[in-house]
């Protein structure tokens, strides 16, 4: 739909589904070996698939700042992962604000991840459940009425214990330990998000277009999907991790057999078990999708109704004897990423788009596509272009970045060619993803590769310099030097100090 053909009365509905920890690879559409994704296949193919969609800050907070302002990090300030900081405050200019301010209604179901928890940054109303959230459950006393509308509604369910929790299977929103669901399908959170997303479209107002954002909390730990989508998986060959020649340039990080360490090596028959738990979770959302879908069919709303589906962050799950998300490496950065604007199309036809795309780039492309302005707050830029098969002129690389294990982990990437140092010990990885997708061998220290590898340097040190953390000097990368997780402007909006 050509933003230009779209009258006031026309507008397009807009739902932007967002998973959590979901890896870009995974997706049948995309060829995993293992994952059956039928229904996001089929909605791949109503628009457009981006094999080459990334997470610039890869952690749940800064990921979360990105896609709702439509900025960098260099512009929203998040640079890591920091709980307890007034996100309308630090980013007054939203998505979900921008929509309602021309004329949509908007309503959120799921995670939110901002503070204070029930800010509701430009949505009408929000049904909230961001996960078991250790940082408002510390400060909030376990009463969840403050936090959490999912437990709240577990407790009045027929049969429930009145102090039942989706933690009372013990497993940790950050392990890698996973057994099925304890509890009727229904009331998994993932089933939660998708009942109050279809009960809503009953209750939304008929006379506007509506923006809703529809955000599971999984496949993020715990992994416990319900029992048939664990099981389907449990009989995938044993594991085997890629592992890269470089891996130890983190080995004074790892944890081995630590079940929610960042670098180690886990005991396979656990991480076995982890996958089964963690593709389930997404056999389990892939069926809420088509259940939303269908709903939306079932009101007339399907013909008028642009869909979007990414992700925050992927998840190493096991890559490299890694871990959990926040690296540069494909696992943790790259993620799914679709919009679909038209009918269905068939398999052959759904184009496939491999120019870099991230976050920031969704506001942007969806207030277009749905014919509105875009605020100059964006520096994400508008996907329309490249949905329409139009040529543009687009970024020919991407600077991403978070600071996870003591030190800054850079990387800048084109979706072919990836280079990443780490600030601590100044060490370096080159790869050539057409050919090592796995990113198994590292080019840097190969002579052969000294051009390409001073080139991709050089971009680096571009969005590096004049960084506050002094990470460049003299046009040359500065190891050693202490990271921060929020930059100064965003410290001085937040009147932080320096």
């Amino acid at each position: 739909m050509h933003p230009d053909q779209t009258s006031e009365t026309e507008r397009p509905n807009v739902v932007l589904i967002c998973v959590d920890q979901w890896r870009g690879d995974c997706l049948s559409a995309a060829g995993h070996p293992h994952v059956q994704t039928p229904y996001l296949d089929r909605l791949a193919r109503s628009g457009t698939r981006f094999s080459a969609g990334y997470s610039a800050t890869p952690t749940c907070v800064p990921a979360r700042v990105a896609l709702m302002t439509g900025q960098s990090q260099e512009r929203h300030g998040r640079t890591g992962y920091a709980d307890g900081i007034d996100f309308q405050k630090a980013h007054p200019v939203t998505m979900p604000g921008e929509f309602r301010r021309q004329g949509y209604q908007t309503h959120a179901v799921g995670k939110l991840h901002v503070y204070p928890e029930r800010a509701r940054i430009g949505f009408d109303d929000v049904d909230l459940h961001d996960g078991f959230l250790h940082f408002a459950r510390k400060g909030r006393h376990q009463q969840f009425e403050y936090f959490d509308d999912y437990v709240t509604w577990l407790r009045r369910q027929p049969g429930v214990d009145p102090q039942a929790d989706y933690f009372d299977h013990g497993v940790d929103c950050n392990s890698i330990v996973a057994r099925p669901w304890d509890k009727p399908e229904g009331l998994h959170p993932t089933s939660w998000t998708g009942t109050r997303t279809v009960e809503w479209l009953y209750r939304r107002d008929p006379t506007v277009p509506f923006f809703l954002y529809v955000s599971f909390h999984r496949p993020h730990p715990p992994y416990d999907p319900p029992a048939w989508a664990f099981e389907q998986y449990l009989d995938l060959p044993a594991y085997e991790p890629v592992v890269g020649d470089w891996i130890d340039h983190h080995a004074d990080h790892r944890r081995d057999g630590t079940d929610d360490a960042f670098v180690g090596e886990v005991d396979p028959r656990v991480v076995h078990r982890a996958r089964a738990g963690y593709y389930g979770h997404m056999a389990h959302i892939d069926l809420q999708v088509h259940r939303i879908r269908e709903a939306l069919t079932a009101h007339g709303l399907d013909e008028n109704t642009i869909v979007a589906f990414v992700s925050d962050h992927g998840e190493m799950m096991g890559d490299h004897h890694m871990f959990r998300k926040g690296f540069g490496y494909e696992g943790s950065a790259r993620v799914p990423f679709i919009v679909a604007d038209a009918p269905a199309q068939s398999a052959d036809t759904a184009p496939v788009v491999d120019e870099v795309v991230e976050l920031r780039d969704v506001m942007p492309t969806l207030l277009d596509l749905a014919g509105l302005e875009v605020p100059d707050a964006c520096d994400g830029q508008s996907l329309a272009p490249l949905m329409r098969g139009e040529s543009s002129e687009w970024r020919p690389w991407l600077h991403g970045e978070h600071t996870l294990l003591g030190q800054s982990l850079q990387w800048v990437t084109d979706g072919r060619i990836k280079f990443l140092w780490a600030s601590g010990k100044g060490t370096e990885e080159l790869f050539d993803l057409t050919t090592d997708p796995h990113e198994t061998h590292n080019l840097a220290p190969d002579p052969d590769y000294r051009a390409l590898l001073e080139m991709w340097r050089s971009r680096l040190v571009t969005d590096l310099t004049g960084r506050e953390e002094g990470y460049v000097e003299n046009g040359e990368l500065v190891t050693g030097r202490q990271p921060v997780g929020i930059l100064r402007h965003t410290r001085e909006r937040l009147g932080m100090g320096a």
